[in-house]
């Protein structure tokens, strides 16, 4: 399979590179071709893929971050959903047979535990900018499928983690925080709300679902990437302070409270499993010591980010 990824130079784009490279496909890296930041430049998208040719596109860059899409809210909607905007169009003029594009659970918002799990028949109640930004990217996909008939699947993926992912989210934070103190003598790991409950997947697992659904996947659908299982922060926070070199604690910083924050997330992936035979096979545990061993080899400055 001749395979685009956009975002490829990014925590998730570099697994799925690997994992593409691994099944023999024919991978073209969007970001590597013409550099960065390519998703808005609706002409840049338009010449690669027609040049390109692929068979399969894996939409995949945008920006990510929740805490900054309150900083910056116009731009995160403009790389989201303009970004996807321009290459649902491209993949239409191109005649490409399979786009994937990955929005993000955050569009399900605020759910009740009559809700739980969620799934893909759930409202879309986005509560913070990020969340409408891939909200929006996603009507634009459906209006691709349904307008143009590109054969375009949606996945909804739920919080992924694992080694190389910045420490500008709650894992790597903590585990960045671990490895200062380690080398500092210091005991305190500050933590924000710890309460939280979310649905974990280790990122390898991730991208081996992107994978199946390009092949196995019905266009047009959305499906959800997830455990199937919640955690709360409080509970990582514990494991990798269990892997620590020196005895810590955890103490709560308002400071690192985002403005809204949803209380529990919990997905079903049953529609992902029956259509393509998927399941996690990485544990979360396995997931948290590599995180905590990635952050032990990056540069001792690092001091470990602003959220978590």
């Amino acid at each position: 399979m001749r395979a685009l990824v956009t975002g490829s130079r990014g925590f998730v784009g570099t697994h799925l590179v690997a994992h593409l490279n691994a099944c023999t496909d024919d991978v073209i890296e969007a970001d590597r071709v013409i550099g960065s930041p390519p998703i808005e430049d609706a002409g840049a998208i338009s010449e690669l893929i027609a040049e390109a040719r692929p068979d399969a596109v894996y939409h995949l860059a945008g920006q990510s971050d929740v805490a900054a899409s309150w900083d910056d809210p116009i731009g995160t909607f403009q790389t989201n959903a303009d970004g996807t905007l321009n290459v649902v169009r491209a993949c239409i003029d191109a005649g490409v047979e399979r786009l994937l594009s990955v929005t993000s659970s955050d569009i399900y918002g605020m759910v009740g535990p009559d809700e739980l799990p969620i799934t893909e028949h759930a409202p879309l109640r986005p509560v913070n900018p990020y969340a409408s930004s891939k909200a929006a990217a996603e009507m634009v996909c459906i209006q691709g499928f349904l307008g143009h008939g590109l054969g375009v699947i949606r996945a909804r993926s739920f919080n992924h983690l694992g080694p190389g992912q910045s420490d500008r989210f709650m894992a790597p934070a903590l585990a960045a925080r671990i490895v200062h103190n380690e080398q500092t003598g210091n005991t305190a790991v500050p933590v924000g709300n710890l309460s939280a409950r979310r649905d974990f997947t280790d990122v390898r697992d991730v991208v081996r679902a992107y994978r199946l659904l390009v092949t196995d996947g019905v266009p047009g659908e959305a499906y959800n990437v997830c455990s199937g299982h919640d955690m709360a922060v409080s509970d990582i926070a514990e494991t990798l302070l269990g892997l620590a070199r020196i005895p810590m604690t955890i103490e709560q910083d308002q400071r690192l409270f985002r403005p809204v924050d949803l209380p529990v997330q919990r997905g079903d992936n049953s529609k992902l499993q029956d259509a393509t035979g998927w399941a996690p096979e990485i544990t979360l545990a396995e997931t948290l010591a590599e995180t905590l061993e990635d952050a032990r080899s990056r540069p001792t400055s690092q001091s470990g980010g602003s959220h978590g």
